[in-house]
C-alpha cells in the first residue's frame, strides 16, 4: 500500500530540506522504491537531492496544449496514453528513488481535463511506490486542483515564527475546504534555536496540532546551501538529521 506524505509551509520555513531529509531517511526503511513529487513552482527539490533538473509536468500540458490547439496530437494515441508516456519520460530516476516537477501550475488556457487525466495517471504511479513525498508550494494548488488526491500524512512546516505559525493556521483551515482525504495533520517548527518562547508556545498550542518535531537550526544545512552541495549529503551526526530520523520513526509509527 502506498503511502502519501506531502509538506506545505509558507516560504523560506525550510519545507525542501525537511523533505529531502525525509527522504533520505525514509529510503532504508522503505520495502519499496520511493517517488518525490516536486509541487512546488520554484522546483529546487532536485538540487536538494543532488538529481538534474527534470522536464516539469507543466511543460508537457502547455506543449500539449499547444499541439491539441494545432491539431497535431492525431488519433493514433488518445491524449492520455501520450501524457502518460510523457510523464514517463520526465522522471528523474536515481537508483533509489524517482523524482517528479510538477512545475508551474498556471497556464493559458483552461486545464480542468489535464488535471483529471493527471491525477488518474499520478494515482496509477503511485501504486508503483512505497512512499511518495510531496514537496507542495504554499498554497497547496496541486492538492486543492486534486491533481492528488488522497493525503496519508501531511507535515505542515513553520519557522519559529508567530508570522508562520498564522500561515500553517490558513493552511489546516484551507484543507477543511479541500475535496481531498487528508487522513492526519501534523506540524513540525523548523530552525529552532534554544526553546520555544512562551507566545510562540501559546500560539502553537492554539492551533490544536500535533507536534510531531521540533527541528533545530543547523549550521551544517547552511553549510551546504551556501555550496551548492545536495542536502542529501548531509552528515548523519547533524542535529538535523537526527531530528528529522525521529520524525520518521514517528511517522512510521502512525501510519
Amino acid at each position: 500500500m502506498t503511502r502519501i506524505i506531502a509538506l506545505a509551509g509558507k516560504g523560506g520555513t525550510g519545507k525542501t530540506t525537511i523533505a529531502a531529509l525525509l527522504i533520505r531517511s525514509l529510503l532504508p526503511r522503505a520495502r519499496g522504491p520511493l517517488l518525490a513529487i516536486d509541487a512546488d513552482p520554484s522546483s529546487n527539490l532536485h538540487l536538494a537531492l543532488g538529481l538534474p533538473m527534470p522536464t516539469t509536468v507543466g511543460k508537457i500540458r502547455e506543449k500539449m496544449s499547444e499541439m491539441a490547439v494545432a491539431s497535431q496530437l492525431g488519433i493514433a494515441i488518445s491524449r492520455q496514453d501520450h501524457l502518460k508516456h510523457e510523464i514517463h519520460l520526465a522522471l528523474e530516476e536515481d537508483e533509489r528513488f524517482d523524482l517528479l516537477a510538477m512545475g508551474r501550475p498556471e497556464g493559458p488556457g483552461c486545464y480542468c481535463a489535464f488535471n483529471h487525466m493527471l491525477r488518474e495517471i499520478i494515482d496509477k504511479f503511485n501504486q508503483n511506490y512505497d512512499f511518495v513525498v510531496i514537496d507542495n508550494e504554499a498554497g497547496m494548488e496541486h492538492i486543492s486542483r486534486r491533481t492528488t488526491r488522497d493525503v496519508n500524512l501531511l507535515l505542515l512546516i513553520t519557522d519559529p515564527t508567530i508570522r508562520g505559525v498564522r500561515a500553517v493556521s490558513e493552511m489546516a483551515k484551507l484543507t477543511q475546504e479541500l475535496d481531498v482525504n487528508i487522513h492526519r495533520m501534523m506540524l513540525i517548527v523548523n530552525r529552532l534555536q534554544g526553546e520555544l518562547p512562551q507566545p510562540l508556545q501559546e500560539a502553537i498550542d492554539d492551533l490544536d496540532l500535533e507536534v510531531a518535531a521540533l527541528i533545530p537550526a543547523d549550521e551544517n544545512v547552511n553549510q551546504l546551501d551556501a555550496m551548492g552541495q545536495p542536502l542529501v549529503q548531509l552528515n548523519g551526526e547533524s542535529p538535523a538529521f537526527q531530528a528529522v530520523e525521529t520524525l520518521t520513526d514517528r511517522i512510521l509509527s502512525s501510519l
